[in-house]
């Protein structure tokens, strides 16, 4: 008979108690997979009737307490988890109502805030309307106030001896403005300018300073307008008017001919057949000359097709010059293009007469004859308000006396 407690060489761990019915327990089966033969024969040799008193009291297994014991922590640990997890959302619940405690506070304040700071602003726009309004009114009670001294100052000074010298430079000035706006003649109106000047010098009269400014400013713009010598343009072109009928016309102008290679006889005797036609070409061309010619041909002029185009080239000389005067540059550019364009086509350009008239008209379409004038005279209207305020209202009491 085998010994229980030995353990075979196949099993690790037997010491642990057999159960009571003889069956292994589940930590050894687990372990060794099947069961020994010491095991086999030891479940033999156990009574099989156990009394009931013996399977009441037999101790549970070490892992059954270990099971046990490792709820209760669980079903701890769960109540912590959930206990913490309620705090946290009570600390968070009440944050979020004092927050929106805040943000309410907040946003009454700033509706506070905006209220008072737009009736700030209300009460500064009407106390700055209100000043302006008063400065506007004491602005103009000082206007009144300084006209009053002047109208009285210039009572007190009476009539002046040299104020003809003002009436006369405003009728030097107004003449300068004709001249410009009305002839474009600017040298005249410069000199018209100087003179008046030299009127308002001689009356050395300080109070006159801002018109001299004024006129000294005008002066300089007209001086500064370029010059064209219009006579001269319209000279040039009343020369060429009278050189059209000295114009020789052209002949008749025809394509030129095609180039035609002169075929050679070759020394080879396989070559006869084009030997025969050349000799043969050679031959006839003798007698009869055949040339192609390709392009329009320009005929002669008919004594009226002369006429005609001798007057319609002087007319456009005419537009030409009527064109200077009134300063429009491209209908003088036109003018002299057709013009231009006519005497290359209808006229001889190998004679010398017809070589000057082109080189005459292509030097006369690149002058530039508009010109960029001031559009006012500042001291016109300076010189014409100081003007009525000197002799008109002097001259105004002693009309008052004649009629009383």
């Amino acid at each position: 008979m085998t010994d229980n407690n030995k353990t075979s060489g196949t099993d690790k761990d037997t010491s642990a108690p057999a159960s009571p019915t003889g069956k292994e327990t589940p930590s050894s089966s687990k372990q060794s997979g099947k069961p020994s033969a010491i095991d086999k024969s030891a479940a033999k040799s156990t009574p099989t009737d156990t009394p009931a008193s013996d399977k009441n009291t037999a101790t549970p297994p070490p892992q059954a307490k270990e099971k046990k014991g490792g709820n209760k922590l669980s079903i701890v640990a769960i109540i912590l988890v959930i206990t913490l997890g309620g705090g946290l959302y009570y600390h968070g619940h009440q944050q979020s109502q004092q927050l929106t405690a805040n943000i309410s506070a907040l946003t009454d304040e700033v509706s506070s805030l905006k209220s008072a700071l737009a009736n700030s602003e209300k009460q500064s726009q009407e106390a700055v309307k209100k000043a302006v309004q008063d400065t506007q009114v004491l602005i103009e009670q000082q206007d009144t106030t300084i006209q009053s001294l002047q109208s009285a100052l210039a009572d007190v000074k009476g009539r002046r001896p040299n104020d003809w010298l003002l009436a006369e430079a405003d009728y030097l000035v107004n003449q300068a403005a004709r001249k410009l706006w009305l002839e474009h003649d600017v040298l005249t109106a410069t000199t018209l300018m100087q003179n008046a000047d030299q009127r308002i010098a001689e009356l050395n009269d300080p109070s006159l300073t801002p018109i001299r400014q004024a006129m000294a400013k005008d002066i300089q713009q007209l001086k500064a307008v370029k010059r064209i010598d219009r006579d001269g343009i319209v000279l040039r072109l009343n020369s060429l008017q009278q050189e059209v009928d000295k114009l020789p016309l052209a002949n008749a102008i025809m394509p030129e001919a095609e180039e035609v290679a002169t075929q050679q006889v070759s020394g080879n005797v396989d070559d006869w057949q084009q030997n025969l036609k050349a000799s043969f070409s050679d031959f006839v061309g003798q007698f009869i000359t055949y040339r192609k010619r390709e392009g329009d041909v320009v005929p002669l002029l008919t004594p009226a097709q002369t006429f005609y185009l001798q007057e319609n080239l002087k007319a456009k000389l005419d537009q030409a010059v009527t064109s200077v005067y009134r300063e429009n540059g491209r209908l003088y550019a036109e003018s002299l293009k057709t013009a231009k364009a006519w005497a290359e086509r209808f006229y001889n350009q190998d004679a010398d007469i017809t070589k000057s008239f082109v080189a005459t008209l292509t030097n006369l379409s690149q002058q530039t004859i508009e010109v960029s004038y001031p559009e006012a005279l500042e001291s016109q209207a300076l010189i014409s308000d100081m003007l009525a305020d000197r002799l008109r209202r002097d001259l105004a009491p002693l009309q008052t006396g004649e009629n009383n």
